[in-house]
């Protein structure tokens, strides 16, 4: 049978198209589960044309497809609607379904969410799991807070320390958001938002009990404003029971959450320690022939770089204190261990990672010696 050239060209644009559709990435984010908790990743903060971004909804589903994420909620300003001469829309709650209708083939939470915009001391919050964003429009501020809670949602403060709200670049707690947490109308803070690491709200986390965040805050595109700068897009790591929203929504409220912005990452001790831990696999650990210096190869299964410091009474052998373990890849050491073990405790420092501003973990490994 012959097929006119036409026809094949017809057929070779739709089979590439399908392909393309895919959402195959070689840019996948990987992190381990912990025990006993699934290790979700999610980005709860950005922004589409449906307020000040520069996307259509269904582009932020296609990017957190080919960025392996679980959960993402589109975070559009209630208030703040650039846009709205040429995409008029009245139902703030469109880019939502939007969203959520691309994504119903795909193994990708939607979370409903919206931003609370207003001008300092409020400043601006993300609400996700909400019912009905059109209710969140009041002119009082205080009001929206509440109407949110009544949804059931979960509430974070966005960029507390953003220079243009902030100009000295360090979050300010009001009285405004005192209030909210002792309400309960406040559950969690940004400490990384874009490419800013505030250490000032890490402290307010802790101080406050808040759950720590970290955002992309996206208004354009992921492969502009990260990929082609050499990063990952910041994300939050949730240690939920299961892969569902209302798993999801419980760790959330429980605190149970990493920051991740490429090699740093910073939560609370108890969610940190145990992600390290499980990043890091020993693949050998064998003694040198004839020596006393013992070879242990560790890989790394996350996607981002390592950067540990030796706390052990041992030191090693041809290397530097301080090494780096590549995101998907391997790293050897040698220890001296000054005479034959069965087995050791490897001790390491976790130099780019915080459990509280200036104060980094130190991890532990039980290693069995093979013979």
């Amino acid at each position: 049978m012959k097929f006119h050239p036409l026809f094949i060209a017809l057929v070779s644009t739709l089979a590439l198209s399908a392909q393309d559709h895919s959402h195959k990435s070689s840019r996948a984010i990987t992190f381990p589960d912990v025990p006993g908790y699934k290790t979700l990743k999610t980005d709860l903060h950005q922004h589409t044309v449906f307020s000040d971004g520069n996307v259509w909804p269904t582009i932020r589903v296609m990017e957190a497809l080919r960025d392996n994420l679980d959960v993402i909620s589109l975070t559009e300003h209630i208030e703040y609607q650039p846009h709205k001469e040429d995409i008029p829309h009245p139902d703030r709650n469109r880019s939502y379904h939007l969203a959520l209708q691309e994504a119903k083939d795909h193994d990708l939470l939607i979370i409903h969410g919206s931003e609370i915009t207003r001008q300092a001391p409020m400043g601006h919050n993300n609400a996700v799991f909400i019912q009905d964003a059109n209710k969140l429009l009041n002119e009082n501020a205080e009001d929206s807070f509440a109407e949110a809670q009544k949804q059931g949602a979960f509430i974070f403060w966005n960029h507390p320390a953003w220079y243009a709200q902030s100009p000295k670049g360090t979050p300010i707690l009001s009285d405004f958001q005192k209030e909210r947490i002792k309400k309960g109308e406040l559950n969690g803070i940004e400490v990384i938002n874009t490419g800013d690491y505030a250490e000032e709200s890490l402290a307010l986390a802790l101080e406050n009990n808040l759950t720590i965040m970290g955002t992309s805050d996206i208004h354009g595109l992921i492969d502009w404003d990260y990929i082609e700068k050499g990063h990952d897009r910041p994300i939050t790591l949730v240690f939920a029971k299961e892969k569902t929203a209302e798993s999801l929504k419980d760790a959330l409220f429980a605190g149970r959450t990493v920051a991740v912005f490429n090699s740093l990452l910073v939560g609370k001790k108890e969610n940190l320690v145990p992600l390290l831990q499980a990043c890091i696999e020993v693949e050998k650990a064998q003694y040198i022939n004839k020596t006393s210096i013992l070879e242990v190869t560790l890989k790394n299964v996350s996607t981002s770089d390592l950067i540990f410091e030796n706390q052990m009474p041992y030191t090693f052998y041809s290397s530097s204190p301080v090494f780096t373990v590549p995101a998907g890849s391997t790293k050897t050491i040698n220890i001296k261990t000054l005479e034959k073990k069965d087995g050791i405790t490897l001790k390491l420092k976790a130099l780019g990672a915080y459990v509280a501003p200036k104060e980094q973990p130190t991890i532990e490994w039980g290693i069995k010696i093979d013979d």
